[in-house]
């Protein structure tokens, strides 16, 4: 016979909420009578921030590893269009019939002000149309090197989580050897926690190396910030894979874009060993913004570009 069971979630899914929740949901997975499929009822939900979006993510992938038929129930657009944006949806089947329900309680967009500032984004678009035609000068003599040194594409292209978890396409000049990614698992981490970085990585090819010492493999993620997927200050985008081992605090990193340069790239860089502590440049980030401490923050880039200090992001 199908076990099937209902879970009404609270109306705020966000980082003081994730306790109880996680107690709940992880009872349910841990419950002795094997269950097929899990009805989550979003009508309360109004709210979701960054670590509420891990922590769903997580939740879901465990349900679907164990093979459980997870539904979506009564979802307000707007909680439909961020779990859609976070790829989510992929995991979770929307009954269409519940769903574009208008919220219990007024929506609370909560954005943090570098996301919502209509001066960051003029800066960002100036910064990217500026950043496009430099990287479009020296776009075929980067070219021909990569090619003349290792076969493969030009330019790399990888899935990354920015601002609440939304996913994106980030772009940039390929600094490693073609199938570096089925590689990545014989190469060790030397960063704890959900961050990969090896400042010797064999998989770096020669061209790669220098591209990565003067971050003109980041060049095209010009293209990310004039399309708003990142920024030119903020957090460093994460991929999947360092999104699925986040703890809960862990998540409210993603509550700004994601950028070209941050904290971590201008205080830490090739110092940092500890996840730890990208978490905490990052959220210092936040606390401390402001357009003035934007420009600090990118001038500050130019500075490490040129200074011994200056490695691969």
């Amino acid at each position: 016979m199908s076990q099937v069971q209902l879970i009404e979630l609270p109306s705020r899914i966000s980082l003081p909420e994730l306790d109880s929740l996680q107690g709940a949901l992880q009872s349910v997975l841990e419950a002795a009578a094997p269950l097929e499929r899990l009805i989550l009822d979003f009508g309360k939900t109004h709210f979701i921030d960054s670590s509420g979006v891990v922590y769903l993510r997580q939740f879901f992938r465990a349900a679907r590893q164990m093979g459980i038929d997870l539904i979506g129930w009564s979802l307000a657009p707007h909680i439909q269009s961020l779990l859609r944006q976070s790829e989510l949806t992929s995991f979770l089947e929307v009954d269409a019939d519940t769903a574009g329900v208008a919220p219990a309680a007024p929506v609370e967009p909560a954005l943090h002000p570098a996301v919502t500032s209509r001066w960051k984004r003029a800066l960002d678009v100036a910064g990217a149309v500026v950043g496009l035609g430099v990287t479009g000068l020296l776009f075929v003599p980067i070219a021909l090197a990569i090619k003349l040194e290792s076969p493969g594409p030009i330019l790399f292209s990888q899935t990354r989580c920015g601002h609440r978890g939304r996913t994106f396409k980030i772009w940039k000049f390929r600094s490693m050897v073609a199938n570096a990614p089925e590689l990545k698992h014989l190469v060790e981490n030397q960063i704890s926690g959900a961050f990969f970085k090896n400042e010797n990585d064999p998989r770096i090819t020669k061209v790669g190396r220098f591209l990565r010492k003067t971050s003109l493999d980041e060049f095209p993620q010009f293209w990310n910030v004039l399309k708003g997927d990142m920024s030119l200050v903020g957090t460093r985008p994460p991929t999947l894979d360092e999104v699925e081992n986040y703890q809960a605090h862990q998540g409210q990193r993603l509550e700004v874009k994601p950028g070209l340069t941050g904290e971590w790239q201008v205080n830490g860089r090739s110092q940092v060993k500890s996840f730890e502590q990208v978490v905490e440049m990052d959220l210092n980030y936040q606390q401390k913004w402001n357009l003035g401490y934007d420009l600090k923050l990118i001038f500050k880039t130019v500075a490490v570009l040129f200074s011994k200090r200056s490695g691969a992001c």
